[in-house]
């Protein structure tokens, strides 16, 4: 990807710059819009959430791990931050009196309505482990360092989304 991350050789850290924050930005921004838009099923929060990750992955460039790649560390805070955004949302709903405004979400002219009602199914973290399974097709081994989970505890977590999914569609067909 062209970041050129300096290291302490007296130690494991290692500096990520800001022009390397920039390439980083350029280079996975959209990608982890998306990811968080498939967690929140809200461009608007989706798009703060972004870009709240990338302060995060600045913030906290001593933590990255070259070993590990830039992307399974993004992701990884931006599940985070997701997780933080609906919990907040969560403890903001049960003191809120006011008719919720209705959310935002991005036309998304390469999902059917019947796979986007689907995925709604599932909660946020299946959403992104799905997510993250077929459209980033990661491997289970770059799953773990984002989940914080065994391959087996995610593969069976994959596993039982996906029926759950195929349920959902065939009771939409079923209902038509």
């Amino acid at each position: 990807m062209g970041i050129s991350i300096a290291t302490n050789h007296n130690s494991n850290s290692y500096t990520i710059t800001p022009e390397d924050l920039t390439t980083v930005i350029e280079t996975h921004g959209q990608a982890i819009t998306k990811y968080c838009n498939s967690i929140l099923c809200d461009y608007h929060e989706a798009q703060d959430a972004a870009q709240t990750t990338f302060i995060k992955a600045y913030t906290k460039r001593h933590q990255y791990r070259p070993d590990k790649g830039i992307l399974p560390w993004l992701y990884k805070i931006a599940f985070n931050t997701c997780m933080d955004t609906l919990r907040k949302k969560k403890f903001l709903f049960l003191f809120d009196t006011k008719t919720p405004e209705a959310s935002y979400e991005m036309p998304d002219t390469t999902m059917s309505e019947e796979l986007r009602a689907a995925l709604k199914t599932l909660s946020p973290k299946d959403r992104a482990l799905v997510f993250n399974r077929v459209i980033d097709k990661l491997d289970y081994k770059e799953l773990t360092t984002i989940y914080n989970a065994t391959e087996a505890a995610l593969h069976k977590r994959y596993q039982r989304a996906k029926k759950k999914l195929a349920k959902a569609i065939l009771e939409q067909r079923e209902g038509q």
